[in-house]
């Protein structure tokens, strides 16, 4: 009790009442005053600024013609190449030569291209139905080369067409020619299964790479030209590598899309 009457004698006591009250120091003061403008900063950079994000996928380099397995009509040994791997060949051309029971028979291609890979060897033995060769379709010798890369199904939808892809290409040193430039030009509408994959890119082993993760998206990138150059496209150096890129190089692009405003990710 003795306390308690200290206390309320101590507030009735007017010998205080007209001495100043603070309410903040002044250390106080500049905390509020930088947070308060901290607040309006992140408000408007929030409503007219905008962030940019990349999607990573990996792709390989192609004609955007596709390719396709050439096999073996019949059974038995080869006798002879006939082609060249790498090389362009016309429709009908002739492969190989294989020796069967009833002779010989010679094994040719199906349409114009280049012949990607050559499988089967000089004294190989092959069965009917057996891949002897993968070639890439290209009609024209100056068809132009594309990029082909697969995207995970579900963010298919976030890649607009005409957006900006840097293409890291394997067989060019990044550090010393930089990346290849390009634009999507289309992107797939329904997700790619591993035989579809295999038989576009006329490769088993490229499909299974695709779609280990899933059955992805296929998006097409066109890539952005450049006479001036040797591989006569545009590189994020001046000049690019001092030779020509080949198709079905692996590559791995990044996709540059739609810039944001950082309050879309607050409104639903």
């Amino acid at each position: 009790m003795q306390f308690r009457q200290q206390a309320l004698s101590k507030l009735q006591s007017p010998e205080e009442i007209d001495l100043p009250v603070r309410f903040a120091r002044p250390q106080g003061w500049l905390v509020l005053t930088v947070t308060v403008l901290f607040v309006i900063a992140a408000s408007v950079w929030a409503v007219t600024g905008t962030v940019s994000s990349t999607l990573n996928a990996p792709g390989i380099l192609t004609h955007g013609q596709g390719s396709y397995v050439l096999q073996s009509p019949v059974a038995g040994q080869v006798t002879a190449v006939l082609a060249e791997e790498g090389k362009r060949v016309a429709a009908h051309t002739p492969v190989l030569r294989v020796r069967t029971a009833q002779g010989t028979t010679v094994v040719r291609t199906l349409t114009a291209g280049r012949l990607t890979t050559m499988v089967a060897t000089i004294g190989s033995v092959v069965t009917t139905g057996a891949d002897v060769a993968s070639v890439e379709r290209i009609a024209r010798a100056d068809d132009p080369l594309m990029a082909t890369l697969y995207v995970p199904a579900g963010s298919g939808a976030t890649v607009p067409v005409g957006a900006s892809v840097d293409l890291t290409v394997q067989s060019v040193p990044t550090q010393q020619y930089g990346v290849l430039r390009g634009r999507v030009k289309a992107v797939g509408r329904t997700a790619q299964s591993r035989q579809r994959i295999s038989t576009f890119l006329g490769s088993s082993q490229l499909g299974e790479e695709f779609s280990q993760h899933g059955q992805p998206v296929a998006v097409l990138v066109q890539l952005d030209a450049a006479p001036h150059s040797k591989s006569g496209y545009a590189w994020s150096t001046s000049d690019g590598p001092p030779y020509a890129v080949d198709s079905m190089t692996p590559a791995s692009g990044a996709v540059h899309l739609a810039a944001q405003h950082p309050i879309d990710w607050l409104l639903p």
